[in-house]
């Protein structure tokens, strides 16, 4: 297996301005520019651009910024966490991917997904009794599309190809990812698919996870694939000390935790039950120190290769987020790299 890849994840939330207003979405597309060619300099490994089509996050269209992103870049790994695969035509996706991968030499990585909001299905005309199968049948598609260059496919959710060739075809192989929120049955499709798995812990203790680690390492026995790199993706915020990195982002994650608990019937977020999943769950906030410490727990608990943490939780101010950037790279990084060798 290659060395552990350490990487940053955003949804382009919507940030507060130096006067404390929310930003325009405009301004904060730029300033995630600046983000993600921050963590290209200091050698972070991997930069993915949640889609989303909400007031709270910007990034509707991520392949666009991670074209723009590419040129401003050496050697960062650019992809989408995640490309909301079910509202989607694959075919579109995968052009608009491989013409990615060719402008940045080899450097685009998607994970795919279904999406944990569903405002992309009414908005492009889907229905969400649908949802199992659309992406069922859109991934199989996307799958084919990066292994052949003719393809024969067939479905209920879009018209059928034969001998079909899609341009530009990759030049070199591209690595996709499928996201997957912690069903049994979503691991077992992405090693039928022979693609590369990324758990979405965004709560409680990551070692819940292990049954799946362990039921995808059976099921690539099984189905006799081979046994790929497995990713995790959960929130984290890093300042210089554990109690500053805790302070500045309460307000931004009670605000963005309130309003989407509020849309789904959740309780009320409270600054105790903050506190217990940083301390126990799946929030990676802390000093350089603290982070990096958990980070390499997690890794050696479920023994992964990859990790993503979401640097970006509701309206934190854009200096905030290059600070914490700079820490994850130049301190967080190399001691997570210690701590495993």
């Amino acid at each position: 297996m290659p060395p552990i890849s350490l990487g940053l994840d955003t949804f382009g939330d919507v940030s507060h301005g130096p006067d404390g207003a929310l930003q325009p979405m405009d301004v904060t597309l730029r300033e995630v520019l600046d983000q993600a060619t921050l963590a290209d300099e200091i050698g972070i490994d991997f930069i993915g651009l949640g889609e989303h089509h909400r007031p709270d996050f910007a990034i509707s269209a991520p392949e666009i910024v991670l074209a723009a992103i590419a040129g401003r870049t050496q050697r960062i790994k650019l992809g989408t966490a995640v490309t909301v695969l079910s509202t989607d035509d694959p075919v579109r996706v995968f052009q608009r991917f491989s013409t990615l991968h060719a402008l940045s030499n080899g450097r685009a990585e998607p994970i795919l997904g279904r999406g944990s909001f569903t405002e992309s299905y009414p908005l492009f005309g889907h229905d969400l009794n649908d949802y199992e199968q659309l992406f069922e049948e859109r991934l199989d598609l996307f799958a084919r599309l990066t292994r052949s260059q003719t393809v024969t496919w067939s479905g209920k959710t879009r018209s059928p190809l034969k001998n079909q060739q899609v341009f530009p075809n990759l030049g070199q192989p591209m690595t996709v990812w499928v996201g997957v929120g912690g069903s049994p049955e979503s691991v077992v499709r992405v090693v039928r698919q022979d693609l590369q798995l990324m758990l979405a812990i965004i709560g409680g203790d990551a070692a819940r996870f292990a049954p799946y680690i362990d039921l995808y390492h059976r099921a690539c026995d099984q189905l006799g694939n081979p046994v790929r790199p497995v990713g995790v993706h959960s929130p984290g915020f890093v300042a210089e000390t554990d109690e500053i990195a805790q302070e500045k982002l309460w307000p931004h994650y009670a605000d963005m935790f309130g309003r989407i608990g509020r849309e789904r019937g959740w309780p009320p977020v409270t600054k105790d039950r903050y506190l217990n999943e940083i301390q126990h769950g799946a929030l990676y906030v802390g000093s350089p120190e603290t982070v990096a410490r958990k980070i390499a727990k997690t890794v050696q608990t479920l023994g992964v290769q990859r990790f993503d943490m979401k640097y970006s939780t509701g309206p934190v101010p854009h200096a905030d987020l290059m600070q914490c950037i700079r820490l994850y790279g130049e301190k967080v990084i190399p001691m997570v790299r210690d701590m495993l060798a």
